[in-house]
């Protein structure tokens, strides 16, 4: 059976092994792939393992040996479920493989907003502390974080765990979420107007695009702080920035962008007190190496005829 994989650098760029997959048939494993390669690389492929390269209907209907569209991250928006359905494609994702890592990035974006740990750290290494008169200094505000109030938009797996985490903090926790479930569930109306930091974790979709834009912002208390470590268009870039710029957002990070990599004409580059990460949430060691180990099994599993982590 032969197996192609179109971009597997950003999962594995070497430090894990692809030895299992390959043992499962013939691999084929290129580090990215440009648009006019795909079909020519996926030629006689029954089974494809995809990141970021996109599935339409056109390019699966020209695929005349696929039969399994493995995505190597969660998100499947990449791929039109609908199609692959209709011709007979198994398609399947990585769920829950990065929850940790992305909790862990959350509120290593927040205390770094609080209390600006590289910013001191550098000062010291500048000779600031060396030279000061004082036993200690601080240059900029600092925050403490338990009593103020943290609102999660998307209450899946991974808001549950921020949740779980800003309690231990001393924080207060509201969430909204299309299907709420738990007593700390609200309309988004009051989670804007009453939280002190937002935290996004709810899927891309036409109900969530743009979600967080002028309208919704106005809505917020003055001096929010805003997270997102979602998806980048859940964002409008620019009315983040306009609002950083205003002094209606104190300070805002995120760890994903609308378009990536990051153009350099992206108006968040240009705000005040925005901090932006390389979409590294995902990609501690330990993160990846659950993706790979799930890969290979979503593979065995639809060899064997009863796949699993299924989407569409």
């Amino acid at each position: 059976m032969k197996i192609v994989v179109l971009d597997g650098y950003a999962a594995n760029p070497g430090d894990l092994s692809w030895e299992p997959l390959k043992a499962l048939g013939e691999v084929a494993i290129y580090d990215r792939t440009a648009p006019a390669d795909v079909e020519a690389r996926i030629e006689g492929a029954e089974i494809v393992l995809t990141n970021k390269v996109p599935f339409d209907r056109a390019r699966m209907e020209r695929a005349k040996s696929l039969k399994y569209l493995g995505v190597l991250a969660t998100g499947y928006n990449i791929i039109d479920t609908a199609a692959a359905k209709e011709l007979g494609i198994v398609v399947t994702n990585i769920p829950a493989y990065s929850t940790d890592s992305v909790v862990q990035m959350v509120f290593a974006l927040l205390l770094e907003i609080c209390v600006n740990v590289g910013h001191h750290n550098a000062l010291v290494h500048e000779g600031r502390w060396s030279s000061n008169p004082d036993f200690c200094f601080w240059d900029g505000k600092l925050i403490e974080l338990a009593g103020k109030t943290m609102g999660i938009i998307g209450y899946g797996a991974i808001g549950h765990r921020v949740a779980q985490t800003a309690r231990t903090l001393g924080m207060n926790v509201i969430a909204w979420t299309r299907t709420p479930r738990d007593p700390e569930c609200v309309s988004l109306d009051e989670l804007l107007a009453k939280s002190d930091v937002i935290s996004i974790h709810c899927p891309l979709n036409e109900g969530t695009k743009n979600l967080i834009n002028r309208e919704t912002i106005a809505k917020m208390k003055d001096g929010a702080i805003l997270i997102n470590t979602a998806r980048g268009p859940v964002i409008n870039d620019a009315d983040v920035a306009e609002a950083l710029k205003a002094g209606k957002l104190y300070a805002a990070a995120a760890d994903v962008a609308t378009v990536e990599p990051l153009p350099a004409d992206n108006p968040l580059l240009s705000a005040p007190n925005m901090i932006l990460t390389p979409h590294i949430a995902w990609a501690t060691f330990e993160a990846r190496k659950r993706l790979m180990d799930i890969a290979v099994s979503n593979v065995q599993a639809f060899q064997s005829g009863a796949p699993i982590n299924t989407v569409g």
